[in-house]
């Protein structure tokens, strides 16, 4: 048989792996409390004969070793958000306020998947697959949190790195991209100080709220006067948060900034930016103090590796129909995936699986309401159909692993 004929079966497993999607969006877990997350993987693992290493307090891993081949590494995150479902399904999260809003119960389902093929067909493949399940990609913490305990003297050095994420297009689709396919993300808070003072009494004071008002509003400046037309950059001012009554003039004031960018050349450019402005604002203004800022949140750029994803592009192309495989257009969100194939020093791909209702998603396009009739990662109402979703995602992973281990 030639290496993919095994996919033909899949169907034999898809009502296991629908049962289990549906148990993993019933319990969704925050970043870094997936414990009862982590201990079904390991479950369903250990059920499948394989040995499961922990690495940070719910990161885990399984290693296929297939004989002589290439090291492949799979990575799937596993949180959830504090979000609370308004999808009206009927395996809708029954944990109060916390929901698998980005669909990362999709991710695992896909993955675990993908190792019970490759394990019941090794003679379709020779080499190492690594299967990675990460916690804690939503606050940027997972991937740091598995490198600093011991993620790479722990497995085997993979040659290249694969992850996958469903995303708002339409289900049956699979959508790659060289280069930028995810931005780099940075938040930042900023603490600029004034004079208190009676609010009766304003000339006794540094106004703090008047100087971040200032501020925010030079903020907009760097997007649209100090970078190149040409250039992808984002800056929002999420919160301003200053004061506690209207008579009482404060002593400080706080910015809460997001920042995206494709380019880590622009970015450094930004952040210079931002502490040039706030600074400059802040001695116009006679502020007593020099500001502050906090750096957190921080996601590295998702920078896909040209000759990976030329090679996964075509495996896809070669095994899919025609029309399923998609150029994507690069997104504006971020993640912290890239932080592992770094800490190895290797290559990797990062591709988007679609999982809106296609004929729905077809009807928004036609009437130019696809931003506000279909939601979103992150929106309560996100729900990716579960077929063809999960099979393409399960099909995916394995295609990939076969385009470096098929034999």
């Amino acid at each position: 048989m030639t290496s993919t004929d095994f996919l033909d079966g899949i169907g034999s497993q898809l009502d296991w792996q629908r049962d289990l999607y549906k148990d993993f969006h019933r319990e969704p877990e925050l970043g870094l409390a997936e414990h009862t997350t982590s201990a079904r993987i390991t479950s369903e693992l250990t059920a499948m004969g394989l040995e499961v290493e922990h690495i940070s307090a719910t990161g885990l891993v399984a290693v296929l070793d297939n004989g002589d081949g290439p090291t492949v590494l799979a990575r799937a995150d596993i949180d959830a958000l504090p979000v609370t479902e308004d999808t009206g399904l009927d395996y809708a999260s029954t944990v109060n306020g916390v929901m698998h809003a980005c669909g990362h119960d999709m991710h695992i389902t896909a993955l675990l998947g993908a190792v019970r093929l490759l394990h019941e067909n090794r003679d379709a493949w020779s080499g190492t697959y690594i299967a990675l399940f990460q916690p804690s990609e939503e606050d940027a913490a997972g991937a740091r949190a598995m490198r600093d305990d011991g993620l790479t003297a722990k497995i085997p050095t993979p040659d290249i790195a694969y992850a996958q994420h469903v995303m708002p297009m339409p289900t049956g689709t699979v959508n790659t991209k060289a280069g930028p396919v995810l931005s780099a993300g940075d938040s930042v808070k900023i603490t600029v100080f004034g004079r208190g003072a009676h609010g009766s009494m304003p000339h006794l004071s540094v106004d703090p709220v008047v100087l971040a008002a200032t501020i925010v509003l030079r903020l907009q400046t760097i997007v649209s006067r100090e970078t190149d037309p040409g250039e992808f950059a984002v800056v929002t001012v999420g919160a301003s948060n200053s004061g506690s009554k209207s008579n009482i003039i404060p002593d400080r004031a706080e910015l809460l900034l997001n920042l995206r960018t494709y380019d880590m050349d622009v970015r450094d450019r930004i952040i210079a930016s931002i502490e040039r402005i706030v600074e400059g604002e802040c001695r116009a203004a006679g502020s007593p103090k020099e500001p502050t800022f906090e750096y957190y949140d921080q996601f590295p750029l998702t920078d896909n590796d040209e000759d990976a994803n030329d090679t996964v592009t075509k495996a896809f192309e070669d095994y899919f129909d025609e029309g399923v495989v998609l150029p994507a257009t690069p997104a504006t969100a971020s993640e912290d995936f890239s932080e592992i194939p770094d800490a190895f020093g290797i290559p990797y791909a990062y591709w988007m699986i679609g999982s809106t209702d296609a004929q729905k998603y077809e009807q928004a396009a036609e009437a130019g309401t696809v931003n506000t009739d279909i939601p979103a990662n992150h929106s309560p109402q996100f729900a990716p159909v579960i077929d063809p979703t999960l099979e393409i995602a399960t099909k995916a992973q394995v295609i990939a692993a076969l385009s470096q281990l098929g034999t």
